[in-house]
């Protein structure tokens, strides 16, 4: 997926994330994913596998993975 700005200085990015199943899931990715610099918010729907991450820059795809599997899950890419 190519970055796209929703306000002036932030970058969201769409992740597949598998693996989630519930609202806890959703939780424990999200935990993760916020804990990264940057990061503003983040919006996980373990129905579609999405993960939304607004950051004020780019985030390191290898970052992003790293969280995720913390969290329990596996990083699939970019939606």
């Amino acid at each position: 997926m190519t970055a796209q700005t929703d306000t002036p200085g932030s970058v969201t990015a769409v992740y597949q994330v598998t693996g989630m199943s519930c609202g806890h899931c959703e939780g424990a990715v999200s935990g993760e994913l916020s804990e990264l610099p940057g990061v503003t918010s983040v919006k996980a729907v373990a129905s579609t596998g999405e993960v939304t991450v607004v950051s004020a820059a780019p985030l390191d795809d290898e970052d992003v993975r790293a969280a995720v599997d913390e969290a329990g899950f596996e990083l699939a890419g970019k939606a």
